[in-house]
């Protein structure tokens, strides 16, 4: 291997493999990139450095090794050459941020070192953060909603926003009477690193204090993944040059409101109030209950340090917090380390809430804490984790992705629970914390590797279907309409009014309109149905389910006479900028291509999972939803009738009337702006709207190849009696990527899907890439600070197992087609369906899998039969 060390000082030493060396001695920025091209042209394997070396680019606090490693997609490690291996081990499996820069970038990053377990998210801030444009420290909780009014524009908006609990997190120091923290002191040094295999976020400051005293401070946070309701931190301080006194402080902090969303801080911010404050020495109680949704946070924490420590400890409660203070006589380069373990729960406003007696309370210590949730990361590690070999950083950001998914969602943190998944997971407040179609997304991951979980959060669903029926009734329609933003009781939380940040003007906000929601969800309770056959799911909820979607969609459907073909009018489509026709006074647009596409999908479902009950057990759902025989005729006709819009070239129109909208001059828009993402907004504030243009925020008409193979889509096509041409897809993607301003992570996943499909693999992969480094580069400008994007994490996670692995799981036969990319020699991963367990490893030219139960699969339609624990080699 041709690795090289580095020694570094005034001038850096290149030792080279062959046992020959070369100094560099230019300015650090010029001689890192030196370095850079030399690795690059000299093809460098990798190496080591022999410390750290930190830099400044483009306002982000950098290290050499990292950034190397990043840079050139090869490992670099800060060590001597022996410890290279053991080192390099850890890149996949360490997000390592260095320095600290205040406002967006540092936000974005506690995003992305977030710790969690499903039922709570903490965002990757140190204890001594306060709320603040600098940082931000939160703490979710799945399902923990408010509803407040907010004065915009002459006029009162209700919004129910996802809200900020009390931080009990809080611990600092007192030096000289002035509070010691990581905004307001210098920061000599500073990194933070979260490992991804046990979900411990771990950091390193050094301070300097404007009388020159330095001290130096540890920290380390666990959300516990067994006992979902503690998290644990251990702080570690050690004055560096002087001896004297410190006050070590601990808080119990109530006085918390949401600031997360620079755009949203014009509204009403603060959700909740302090019901009750306990503290008994070293252990403290807060209640704090929601000022509408009368949810009750409870929280209760320990402080633990060695026994002289805490001799001293006074308690003060104030005003909506409790403030434990320890004075210390301290000792230069002596350290002094604090835990605080906290618990917590959530009780709605129908439950009752449990007297606290806060010493019957077990508070484990953070090294039992960390035992139990690393015994749970290892566990889920196993069934969820993807390897791949060949590419570095591909494998860093699929764990990175992984982690994050079961951050937001778990096995153990989501059972019982009555939430779904937010599309900015538990690490931010961005779209209020609400629930949306990334579902779409987000599901297959746990249908694949954690199919239980998937029936909680489809059971979310269940439980808001009365909503649905309602929202349907009230909007003129029958059956179930879901809400495109849902958050506590399933009730329409998309906002009225929107403000666009670019002209500061709010406008009407139509994004309700965007009812192909429904659709997500009957193809999440199909997709779950699929492959786990869990008959029981299907009577008790799914299929009602299925038949009120349906029932909503028949309902929505017109004849038109002229066309002799059914209409859907007043939708919109997955794009997101067209809302209306240009100069319309009415809201809404006619015939979108993938929601008419699915609705005809749907229909051709019921019908056959109609065939796979009983006519007893479908008969006593049909009569629990209304949904008669008759209807079901009807439904049968519509799918034949649905109406679609498609030119000669085959390309089928986004709505009806896209082909008569305006083109856009996208040359000029990305000379002027640069960024061109929200077109929608840009356009807005020149006076001009994207209802006019052929402009698209992300994939529409092409999300139904992103749903289904091209043969299902042929004969949705061939149900509705269109005809279109062999090479239809590659025209239809090729027409609409020219046109997309890819406002959103998903669309690239989306196209990359549909690249490969056509074929284009280079185009694919490039799609790809841009979505696996989407929220770890932050590529949309700032918006990783409001919490990662869950869907196109989960996306990114299904795309290699799909689209590069060749799995289709929507068959009658589990089967694959491999189509493995270039920078990949290898892909490992497990899944269960349909109650069996498979092991799949998949190279370039072969697939081994293991089965726990005899089946069968296909192999590029080839049929193959798997006996029980047994490996089997196919070569392709």
């Amino acid at each position: 291997m041709n690795h090289i060390h580095i020694e570094t000082g005034k001038h850096w030493t290149i030792n080279w493999s062959d046992g020959t060396t070369e100094t560099l001695s230019t300015p650090l920025n010029q001689r890192i990139d030196q370095l850079k091209e030399q690795i690059n042209t000299q093809a460098v394997d990798g190496g080591t450095i022999d410390q750290e070396v930190i830099f400044e680019q483009e306002e982000q606090t950098l290290e050499l090794a990292q950034y190397l490693t990043e840079e050139t997609n090869r490992p670099f490690v800060c060590g001597q050459p022996e410890d290279f291996n053991e080192k390099v081990a850890q890149i996949p499996w360490n997000i390592t941020y260095y320095g600290y820069n205040p406002g967006k970038n540092e936000y974005a990053q506690e995003s992305l070192l977030t710790v969690g377990n499903g039922f709570m998210g903490l965002r990757g801030t140190t204890p001594e953060m306060e709320i603040s444009d600098a940082n931000y420290p939160a703490l979710y909780l799945a399902g923990l909603y408010n509803e407040a009014g907010s004065q915009v524009a002459d006029k009162t908006i209700y919004n129910e926003d996802f809200v900020n609990a009390p931080n009990l997190q809080k611990m600092y120091l007192i030096i000289d009477g002035n509070r010691i923290d990581i905004e307001h002191n210098q920061v000599l040094y500073m990194k933070r690193q979260l490992d991804l295999k046990n979900g411990v976020l771990t950091s390193w400051a050094t301070l300097g204090l404007a009388d020159g005293k330095k001290i130096a401070i540890q920290t380390q946070k666990i959300a516990n993944m067994e006992n979902v309701h503690e998290y644990v931190i251990s702080y570690t301080f050690t004055p560096l040059n002087f001896t004297g006194e410190v006050v070590f402080v601990s808080e119990a902090d109530g006085q918390v409101y949401n600031y997360n969303v620079e755009r949203y801080r014009s509204l009403t911010s603060d959700h909740l109030q302090v019901t009750e404050l306990q503290a008994e020495k070293e252990t403290v109680s807060l209640l704090a209950k929601t000022n509408a949704s009368n949810i009750t946070v409870s929280q209760q924490a320990k402080l633990r340090s060695s026994h002289h420590l805490l001799a001293n400890l006074t308690v003060e409660q104030e005003t909506n917090k409790i403030v434990q203070s320890v004075p210390l006589k301290v000792e230069e380069q002596n350290s002094y380390t604090f835990e605080k373990t906290v618990l917590v729960q959530q009780y709605q406003k129908e439950e009752t809430i449990p007297e606290i007696d806060l010493q019957a309370l077990a508070f484990p210590t953070f090294e039992t804490c960390l035992q139990q949730s690393s015994e749970q990361w290892t566990t889920l590690w196993k069934k969820a984790g993807i390897s791949i070999t060949g590419d570095l950083m591909s494998q860093k950001l699929l764990n990175l992705h992984t982690y994050h998914l079961l951050v937001s969602a778990s096995p153990n943190g989501n059972q019982g629970l009555d939430a779904s998944i937010a599309a900015r997971g538990l690490h931010g407040e961005a779209y209020r914390g609400h629930i949306f179609w990334d579902e779409l997304f987000i599901f297959p991951f746990y249908i694949l590797h954690f199919p239980e979980t998937v029936k909680q959060l489809l059971l979310y669903r269940y439980k808001r279907l009365e909503m649905a029926k309602k929202e349907a009734n009230e909007a003129g329609y029958q059956g179930a309409m879901f809400p495109w933003q849902s958050s506590l009781d399933g009730s329409e939380q998309s906002q009225e009014l929107h403000l666009n940040p670019i002209s500061k003007k709010w406008k009407k906000d139509n994004s309700r309109l965007q009812r192909h929601i429904s659709l997500a969800i009957a193809y999440n309770i199909w997709l779950y149905w699929h492959n786990t056959q869990d008959e029981s799911f299907m009577k008790s909820y799914g299929l009602e389910m299925l038949l009120e979607i349906a029932h909503f969609w028949e309902s929505a459907a017109v004849y038109n006479p002229v066309t002799k073909r059914y209409d859907i009018s007043h939708v919109m489509g997955p794009d997101e900028f067209h809302e209306s026709y240009p100069e319309a006074k009415e809201s809404g647009l006619k015939n979108n291509a993938y929601t008419n596409m699915m609705v005809v999908w749907l229909f051709e479902e019921i019908e056959r999972i109609k065939n796979e009950f009983s006519t007893t057990e479908f008969s006593t759902i049909q009569e629990k939803t209304g949904v008669t025989n008759k209807l079901l005729e009807k439904m049968d006709n519509i799918k034949h009738q649905l109406t679609l819009e498609i030119n000669e070239e085959g390309i089928i129109a986004q709505f009806n009337g896209y082909f008569d909208l305006k083109d856009l001059d996208w040359q000029h828009y990305k000379e002027k702006y640069g960024n061109i993402y929200r077109m929608d907004r840009i356009l807005n504030a020149e006076g001009k709207s994207a209802d006019d243009y052929k402009v698209a925020k992300q994939a529409d008409s092409l999300m139904i190849f992103y749903n289904f193979s091209k043969e299902q889509v042929t004969t949705i096509l061939q149900d509705l009696n269109y005809q279109v041409p062999a090479d239809y897809v590659q025209k239809n993607l090729n027409y609409y990527l020219a046109r997309t301003s890819h406002g959103s992570t998903l669309s690239r996943v989306v196209h990359a899907q549909l690249a490969a499909m056509v074929d284009d693999q280079e185009l694919s992969w490039k799609l790809y890439q841009e979505a696996l480094y989407s929220d770890y580069r932050d590529i949309q400008g700032g918006t990783t600070a409001e919490g990662i994007h869950a869907g196109v994490m989960a996306a990114t996670l299904y795309i290699p197992l799909t689209t590069f692995a060749g799995l289709d799981i929507r068959k009658d036969v589990i089967s694959f087609a491999p189509n493995l990319p270039q920078a990949w020699t290898n892909i490992q991963f497990c899944i269960t369906v349909r109650g069996i367990d498979f092991s799949i490893s998949v190279s370039h030219e072969t697939i081994t899998i293991t089965a726990t139960q005899a089946t069968d699969i296909e192999v590029n339609n080839k049929k193959i039969k798997l006996t029980a624990n047994e490996k089997t080699t196919i070569t392709y």
